[in-house]
């Protein structure tokens, strides 16, 4: 009896440290491509790189009056896998949900959380001033504004989320390349629109997104489930 309880209880452990295993990140930080030694540093403020970053800072200004842009770029502030359900799932083809499509849930949470986490190290060494506390000026997400101060201006978290999300939802459906790659393009910019980023951020997120997409190709896990996630695509949309 003493037997057969040890048994099962080291066949429980087992379970569950497989269950933790898959929830897991693909990568750690550490072992994605450092962006320290690839990424080109944020542009200084006396260059022409700067003198864009200006100018694409008056734009999104701009972009703020619009009465359609302006309330879309407050959309886009928020981040996550809430946002990609509720924004990406109609360009994608398919509205996603964690109890509705499980496996393409699980390949995009966990692909956009290794793939932020990649920005860790570039956000914490650089450290730059957003665009708002530089120009001591509000941004159109006053609520964000405390915890941005806090944080790295480069490269953009949100326009990596938008931009791999974009590339994983193409790999499963290729038909949705165009739709979802022009929602991504827009969640991007309105980072600048919202003056929460300069237009270098957003450009050094398209850099880390293409980065880490390349990364996860490596990743025998994350191959699995690309194939369970495009094999569920399939079925729920009786696609061949």
């Amino acid at each position: 009896m003493k037997y057969i309880f040890t048994t099962i209880i080291i066949a429980t452990l087992a379970i569950t440290a497989a269950a933790q295993d898959e929830d897991k990140n693909y990568f750690t930080a550490e072992e994605m491509p450092n962006a320290l030694k690839w990424l080109p540093a944020p542009p200084d403020t006396v260059g022409p790189h700067f003198a864009w970053d200006i100018m694409q800072y008056m734009w999104g200004k701009e972009q703020r009056l619009d009465p359609e842009r302006g309330p879309l770029a407050i959309v886009d502030a928020e981040w996550g896998m809430s946002i990609v359900e509720k924004e990406f799932s109609k360009p994608f083809g398919l509205q996603i949900s964690k109890e509705d499509t499980p496996e393409i849930y699980r390949l995009l949470a966990l692909s956009i959380y290794t793939a932020d986490d990649m920005a860790k190290i570039p956000k914490t060494y650089y450290m730059r001033r957003r665009p708002f506390m530089r120009m001591h000026e509000g941004t159109s997400t006053p609520s964000e504004e405390k915890y941005l101060r806090t944080n790295g201006s480069y490269p953009s978290g949100h326009t990596i989320l938008g931009w791999i999300t974009a590339l994983l939802m193409t790999e499963i459906n290729p038909d949705c390349a165009e739709a979802v790659l022009a929602r991504a393009l827009t969640y991007c910019e309105s980072r600048v629109i919202v003056g929460a980023h300069w237009q270098s951020d957003v450009d050094a997120g398209y850099l880390m997104a293409s980065a880490a997409y390349a990364k996860l190709h490596t990743s025998d896990r994350f191959l699995d489930q690309m194939r369970k996630a495009q094999k569920e695509f399939k079925k729920k949309t009786k696609k061949q």
